[in-house]
């Protein structure tokens, strides 16, 4: 197999005049040579570097996915579900602002939209905060649950997460190949649209510079991801910032042919404009966050109305981002929130 894999190395690492794409399928055997073992620890981190100078191409982050599909940990939705939503945010975390995904995806749950978060714990190269150390703040010990026990809790509560060094300690192995070579690697903007999730979602994924959301619809159309939305949100995540316009895109389905729409929002034209909340500790952060559970307005409930309102109107909860800003403060300031939270707390037995 360490013959082969050298094959698909010497394809992308062979310079600018004689270097080629992979097609999908050489990608996809790539990435499932380095999940399971059969490149070489050298051809890893040679293959991940090369990419990383060459850049990925849509038609490659699907072949990627394509591996990650058939090695990796899926959840099952019911058709009671109605359309899940996936929230992919960079598994390298935040350094600078605050983290508002939580909260959406607390608010989307507690209106009935079945959510799935996945993520890592710290990792290269920005070694920013995860997801996971705001959930274990928050009292939710999501890595401590096998697969079946968060399908358990995601069937009951609404909110799933997968989580990489327990549910795929396959791909959380190239984690220090990524923290060797010193740059975020391919696999990186891949996770971004990773859906692991079986059957038909809505994923919401960032980018932070607009060619990456170029490949991202290029692998969507190539896997037949109809119902998507991007953003240039905070630090590569699928925050909405508050501090300048939100570049958002959106598909929308015409019979059998997918769209795609541009959306401006500039937040102060709905009342949520204002600095971004800085990142300090953890314990400051989740802090913040019980308090826009208890209801205190701050500038983080601002944000997480402003994130709420808008995923509940793109999810189909609220016929309009007005409405479901409306929706998103009411539902935070009667302590629903802090329900659904609490109730997930109950769940997994905390």
């Amino acid at each position: 197999m360490s013959d082969r894999f050298r094959e698909l190395l010497k394809t992308i690492g062979s310079g600018t005049h004689t270097g080629k794409n992979l097609t999908r399928q050489e990608a996809a055997a790539a990435m499932g040579m380095m999940l399971l073992g059969e490149a070489t620890p050298a051809q890893i981190g040679a293959f991940l570097i090369a990419h990383r100078i060459k850049r990925p191409t849509g038609e490659e982050l699907a072949g990627m996915l394509d591996a990650y599909n058939e090695l990796g940990p899926k959840l099952k939705s019911r058709p009671s579900m109605g359309i899940v939503t996936i929230l992919g945010c960079p598994y390298d975390g935040r350094s600078r602002t605050a983290p508002i995904t939580p909260l959406t995806a607390l608010i989307l749950a507690t209106a009935g939209v079945f959510v799935v978060m996945h993520g890592g714990a710290r990792m290269p190269t920005k070694e920013g905060i995860p997801f996971i150390e705001i959930w274990q703040g928050l009292g939710v010990e999501w890595g401590k649950l096998s697969l079946v026990e968060v399908q358990q809790v995601f069937e009951e509560t609404g909110l799933g997460f997968v989580y990489l060094p327990k549910h795929f300690p396959q791909a959380d192995a190239l984690v220090e190949y990524r923290r060797d070579i010193g740059k975020r690697a391919p696999i990186a903007t891949m996770e971004l649209i990773l859906v692991p999730l079986v059957e038909e979602v809505h994923l919401a994924a960032g980018y932070v510079h607009p060619p990456t959301e170029g490949m991202f619809r290029e692998a969507f159309k190539l896997h037949g991801l109809s119902n998507y939305t991007t953003v240039k949100g905070l630090e590569g995540s699928c925050d909405l910032p508050r501090d300048r316009t939100a570049i958002i895109g959106v598909s929308v389905l015409s019979g059998n042919h997918v769209t795609f729409e541009r959306l401006f929002l500039r937040p102060s034209d709905y009342g949520c404009g204002g600095k971004e909340v800085p990142l300090g500790s953890t314990v400051e952060l989740v802090e913040e966050m019980q308090q826009v559970l208890q209801g205190k307005m701050s500038q983080l409930m601002s944000a997480a109305i402003w994130n709420g309102g808008f995923y509940l109107w793109r999810c189909g909860i609220c016929s309009d981002i007005n409405k479901g800003l409306s929706k998103a403060e009411s539902l935070l300031n009667s302590s629903k929130v802090a329900d659904k939270l609490r109730e997930i707390k109950a769940k997994i037995g905390i």
